[in-house]
């Protein structure tokens, strides 16, 4: 057993605190409804049971509830088919509890099915897993409840999750060779410093012969790299931490951001991919019947980026004041004219989340092609890079080497 306390209210309307004991907490939440209590706020208090769970039946030995995107997508689209087969939501829950693969997807699925078994609303339910069910995910869900067409918006969550994945793998998969090609470049470079050119230094030594700059500077660095790599190793790391750590705040958040939008050559990919995103997830909403203010804030914290966020936030406030959302929209450089004006016609027309659509269908297309060419062109670069700097290494070692033989022959 364990204890919470509670915050409800009673049939007067009176908040009232108290604590309550169960084995659970969809228990504690069908104790408190039978003494006609509206649910505030239930937490567990029970230091027994929390140590209970240290001790192996809890958090410590019982798999997370998690579940990676490709259970998420299966599950929308299994749910959808359940639900508009005219199977009961709890029955098709406790069914893809029974058929789940992974014990974190099942830990998801026992909790939907005791948050809704206990009275408990599918949206509220799925807000008891945030790391798997995001904000976009429960305010569909909850669209749905009040619309009725549940069935319907799973659908749509499904759609918008694969095509979400499948460009996900799309850009993961060009990008693949590129940097797989960056890290050979950097590891033959490193092995070329730290064991093939300290070998030369005696032979050089040996010959008492003046050594060229480039050749000096080579023979220096391969030292320095090998005698102090605990230095070298630990800037890059404190580099890479400090960049990491400026990120995180909220300067450095709108900082990066904006340099990411305006960086040659990505700049242009990062805003098409922007678009995509902002446009895909605005129609969806919408068409799901999200309240616009809703839809908003959701579109503006799903963007990804701090200077899209702003803009968003900015027409949330002008749409509040009663003005049209393409008027601030307009204003901010990250929009292009092309977008604005499909927006305004939705607006006019009443067509939004069609226009939104053919505009995420564009920018989709987009962005394939513009990593297609992205990847065209990075493979002679770093090809490129690679040559340059292994033929200057080679270059460096062998260039004393063949005066001497030279200087030998002309003797």
């Amino acid at each position: 057993m364990a204890t919470y306390k509670y915050a409800a209210k009673d049939s007067g309307g009176k908040t009232v605190e108290g604590v309550v004991e169960a084995t659970d907490r969809g228990g504690a939440v069908g104790e408190l409804r039978r003494k006609n209590l509206v649910v505030l706020k239930l937490d567990e208090t029970s230091s027994f049971a929390r140590g209970t769970a240290r001790l192996g039946g809890g958090s410590l030995f019982q798999p997370k509830a998690t579940a990676s995107a490709v259970e998420r997508v299966i599950f929308t689209r299994q749910l959808s088919t359940m639900v508009g087969s005219g199977l009961a939501l709890l029955e098709s829950l406790e069914v893809l509890a029974d058929q789940a693969e992974t014990p974190g997807m099942k830990k998801v699925c026992d909790t939907l099915v005791a948050e809704v078994r206990a009275g408990n609303d599918l949206s509220s339910a799925m807000e008891r897993c945030p790391k798997v069910f995001d904000q976009l995910y429960v305010s569909m869900v909850r669209a749905g409840e009040a619309s009725g067409q549940m069935d319907t918006i799973l659908e749509r969550l499904a759609e918008y999750q694969e095509e979400s994945e499948q460009l996900k793998r799309e850009i993961k998969a060009a990008m693949t060779y590129p940097v797989i090609s960056l890290c050979l470049v950097i590891g033959i470079t490193l092995f070329l410093m730290l064991f093939i050119v300290p070998g030369f230094r005696q032979v050089y030594e040996s010959m008492d012969a003046d050594l060229p700059g480039i050749t000096t500077f080579t023979l220096e660095l391969s030292e320095s790299l090998k005698e102090n790599w605990a230095i070298w190793f630990g800037g890059v790391a404190a580099l890479a931490a400090g960049f990491v750590s400026w990120k995180r705040t909220d300067a450095g958040t709108r900082t990066w951001d904006r340099f990411v939008l305006k960086a040659p050559v990505f700049g242009p990919l990062m805003q098409k991919l922007a678009l995509a995103r902002f446009s895909k997830t605005f129609a969806t909403l919408v068409r799901s019947g999200v309240p616009i203010m809703g839809t908003l804030d959701i579109v503006a914290s799903t963007s990804g980026n701090k200077t899209i966020e702003k803009a968003v936030l900015d027409s949330r406030d002008s749409v509040r004041s009663g003005n049209l959302l393409s008027e601030p929209l307009a204003k901010s450089p990250v929009f292009p004219p092309m977008v604005v004006r499909m927006i305004a016609i939705g607006e006019r027309t009443g067509s939004l989340d069609t226009l939104l659509e053919k505009i995420a269908e564009f920018y989709d297309q987009q962005v394939k092609a513009a990593v297609k060419s992205l990847t065209s062109m990075i493979e002679p670069i770093l090809i490129t890079a690679m040559g340059v700097i292994v033929g200057g290494v080679v270059l460096a070692v062998f260039l004393p080497i063949l005066d001497v033989v030279s200087k030998l022959g002309g003797g």
